[in-house]
């Protein structure tokens, strides 16, 4: 009875294998309804030590097309300088890349290197970004929007970050973009700029928000005319527009408007009063009003007063978690901040670190000779 068991079994065992090719299609699974994938896809793929599973959870869909360039592609990159695991980690990250015709992806790489000259630096590039890389729509809008921001005399670095982080500016009409450029450029000079500086503020921005281009000019005239009506100068307007990192486009009228309500009304302060706290914490412009009553009570119910943060508003720009965190942690070294300033809070987390630092060094010291030099750990 066992032999004829094992028999069956092992006869069994047989069809299957017969039934599964020897080479990664042996991991293929078929469910109904769903596109059968493409075996050459999947085989060089493959060959390419490329991880087959993370592509099916990601984007099954590109192994079920029925054209795929893999190897022209890997080739392309690897003429470029990529070795084989950059190759394998840019088609796990991006494999519809392997859906790119070939000439399409050269022209696509002579467009790239008017930026960027250097192939390492491309390939850097490439490898943190491959979605922009592999955006072969609108070729010709891609390269006419290139020219005319080198026109402007923009670095190439500044043009190439916009490139990798915000490919969609690159593809639309070079028209639109010129419209955005020439009102930031009638922004600037009607605030006051100067001429000369222009192209460094310019760059300024770009390099802080690369969505900028993207950004309706109506909005930045919108916003601008807002802010216009609630006193501020044209120096101080050209201030916000710089520390809002050219956000003020996305910002509407209405949102500012409660946030300002909001904070006059809670710090209970006087028009120029308010301005001035703007322009120490521009981020109050953006925040939402649920964002902003939230974070003020949070700050009143670990004791700190409205002074305080009428003194410090950055302090708004932090979440209460953090705040709390940070309080705590002062009071471990003996720093009351509901008797102090909010200063040594605010800012990011390497400033408290620095300002946490001081404090500890402060602690260090001997109280009989506050000035006495410190001891190290080797004395």
């Amino acid at each position: 009875m066992l032999r004829v068991t094992t028999a069956s079994l092992c006869s069994y065992c047989q069809r299957i294998r017969l039934l599964v090719p020897n080479s990664a299609s042996a991991f293929t699974v078929t469910f109904p309804n769903k596109k059968p994938e493409n075996q050459l896809t999947v085989d060089s793929l493959y060959e390419l030590s490329v991880d087959i599973r993370k592509v099916r959870k990601f984007k099954a869909w590109v192994l079920s097309e029925k054209s795929s360039y893999v190897s022209e592609t890997a080739d392309v990159l690897r003429d470029m300088g990529a070795d084989t695991a950059v190759i394998a980690l840019i088609l796990e990250t991006h494999p519809e890349a392997v859906l790119c015709r070939p000439e399409d992806v050269a022209a696509q790489r002579d467009l790239w290197v008017s930026v960027f000259p250097n192939k390492r630096e491309l390939m850097g590039i490439i490898e943190k970004f491959p979605a922009s890389f592999f955006t072969l729509t609108h070729y010709s809008n891609q390269r006419d929007n290139i020219l005319y921001l080198q026109s402007l005399h923009l670095s190439n670095r500044i043009i190439g970050k916009l490139m990798a982080s915000a490919p969609q500016s690159f593809s639309r009409p070079v028209v639109l973009n010129k419209e955005v450029i020439h009102t930031l450029r009638e922004t600037y000079l009607d605030l006051g700029g100067d001429e000369g500086n222009l192209r460094i503020w310019l760059q300024k921005l770009l390099s802080q928000n690369p969505f900028i281009l993207l950004r309706p000019a109506e909005a930045w005239r919108d916003s601008l005319g807002f802010l216009r009506e609630q006193g501020f100068s044209t120096e101080e307007l050209l201030g916000l527009v710089s520390s809002l990192r050219a956000s003020i486009a996305e910002l509407r009228p209405e949102c500012m408007q409660q946030a300002l309500a909001f904070i006059e009304e809670a710090f209970e302060c006087s028009k120029d009063e308010l301005k001035v706290i703007v322009i120490h914490c521009p981020a109050i412009l953006y925040y939402s009003l649920p964002t902003l009553v939230a974070r003020f009570h949070g700050l009143m119910d670990v004791g700190v007063s409205m002074e305080q943060v009428k003194e410090s508003p950055n302090v708004l720009e932090l979440t209460t978690q953090i705040v709390l965190y940070r309080i705590q942690k002062l009071a471990s070294y003996g720093y009351d901040v509901r008797s102090g300033s909010l200063d040594v809070v605010v800012g990011t987390k390497k400033d408290f670190e620095m300002s946490y630092g001081k404090l500890q060094l402060r602690q260090q010291r001997p109280l009989f000779n506050p000035v006495a030099p410190l001891r190290s750990a080797e004395d």
